[in-house]
């Protein structure tokens, strides 16, 4: 499976924005959601490739919405790579139990994060 469009998820319009232009730049169309509520109505629009899933949010938080989704029979196959400025290998262990199928810690090194994703595709 190519990789092309990009659902980010996180609270932070400076994440949002940052992601999305490093992402953009390499030519991955990137769509954004600032909560679990939002990140499920993109969802419902379009199904992405990829996930990249903020931890930290209001409300839902990235672990019961990555397990949300993961579980989700719509969304079978769309990895999600949770990024986070959540460094603990608790928190890595725990992000991989909720289904997310890679860890990337903030800030993030676009070169990182362009190889998990290009691993995956």
């Amino acid at each position: 499976m190519t990789i092309h469009n990009i659902l980010l998820v996180d609270d932070s319009k400076t994440e949002l924005h940052a992601l999305s232009e490093m992402l953009t730049k390499r030519g991955y169309s990137v769509r954004t959601a600032e909560n679990g509520e939002e990140a499920m109505k993109r969802l419902a629009e379009a199904k992405p490739d990829l996930i990249l899933m903020d931890v930290v949010m209001p409300g839902q938080n990235g672990f019961q919405l990555t397990r949300a989704i993961t579980r989700d029979e719509r969304f079978v196959g769309v990895p999600v790579i949770m990024c986070t400025s959540k460094s603990l290998e608790t928190d890595r262990v725990w992000g991989m139990r909720q289904g997310a199928t890679d860890y990337v810690v903030k800030p993030v090194k676009s070169d990182e994060l362009i190889a998990k994703i290009k691993a995956l595709g």
